[in-house]
């Protein structure tokens, strides 16, 4: 079964006017390219188990007799959705697609600032889950550090930019 026709609709969807536009396939097989996706994608299995960890510790609580308010479930499905997400865009950017680098690189600057903006909210959820959302954030810059390197900026160029030429 040949998914990839469905995916083009759903990248259509995320990546809009220009999601069609890949990179040469050279550049994203650069070593240093490989590498970095190869980080990203440990830091994003990082973020789900830091995830599925939330929501094991929610219900045992839960199970326990202690009420999570609402934010508390909310922030664990947040939380696992966006990481999906995360993953299906350095999927698709480790396959040349630009939108999808765009995408990443995008939201891991800002999901951590919301993040830790939220923990920041004083009662509005528990320690262990402030503890998470900090935990959480700092991955995530992380991503974003890999993604902001000079090479990978340099691979993801718009395709007009012919200021420099692709990395060596």
């Amino acid at each position: 079964m040949d998914l990839e026709p469905m995916l083009l609709k759903l990248d259509r969807i995320a990546g809009g006017r220009a999601a069609g536009v890949k990179v040469d396939d050279e550049l994203v097989g650069h070593p240093r390219t490989r590498r970095a996706f190869t980080w990203i994608t440990w830091l994003l299995a990082v973020e789900v188990l830091i995830g599925g960890a939330a929501f094991v510790v929610a219900a045992v609580l839960l199970f326990n007799g202690t009420v999570l308010a609402f934010p508390v479930w909310m922030r664990i499905l947040v939380v696992l959705g966006m990481t999906v997400t995360l993953f299906y865009f350095a999927w698709r950017a480790q396959k040349g697609y630009r939108w999808a680098y765009s995408r990443l690189r995008l939201f891991s600057k800002i999901f951590p600032v919301v993040t830790l903006v939220m923990a920041a909210i004083p009662g509005l959820f528990p320690f262990w889950m402030v503890t998470e959302q900090i935990v959480f954030s700092l991955i995530l810059i992380g991503i974003a550090d890999f993604l902001d390197s000079d090479h990978m900026r340099q691979v993801f160029r718009k395709p007009d930019a012919t200021d420099a030429p692709p990395p060596a």
